[in-house]
């Protein structure tokens, strides 16, 4: 069995979000999270809370059964952007330059072995 958790509009940028997801993907959730603990990225905040959240659903799924973090990994995770928050800033000269604010939509897919 399987179960998703999906979070949306997180404000830092996919790329960033995706160099922490590259780490984790294959891994048990256990190591997972154990892993996202001592990563220095702000992206592993999230990340981390989205695995907790999958995990959660998957104890939801599986009512008859009692899962493990070890028995459960991270089967699939991707990052896609989010609608961008432009902005503007005044610049030399009388110029405006564009200050876009990225978001992204972050989805989990946890499985049970």
């Amino acid at each position: 069995m399987e179960a998703a958790a999906h979070v949306k509009f997180i404000r830092m940028s996919p790329q960033k979000i995706q160099r922490v997801i590259n780490i984790v993907r294959g891994l048990s959730v256990e190591d997972a999270l154990n892993l996202l603990h001592f990563t220095r990225k702000n992206a592993a905040e999230p990340v981390s809370k989205a695995i907790r959240s999958a995990f959660a659903n998957l104890g939801n799924v599986e009512s008859e059964i009692r899962v493990e973090m070890k028995q459960a990994f991270v089967k699939t995770a991707f990052v896609n952007s989010g609608p961008t928050l432009k902005r503007f800033r005044p610049m030399s000269m009388g110029r405006a330059g564009k200050i876009r604010k990225r978001t992204s939509h972050l989805t989990i897919i946890v499985e049970h072995k």
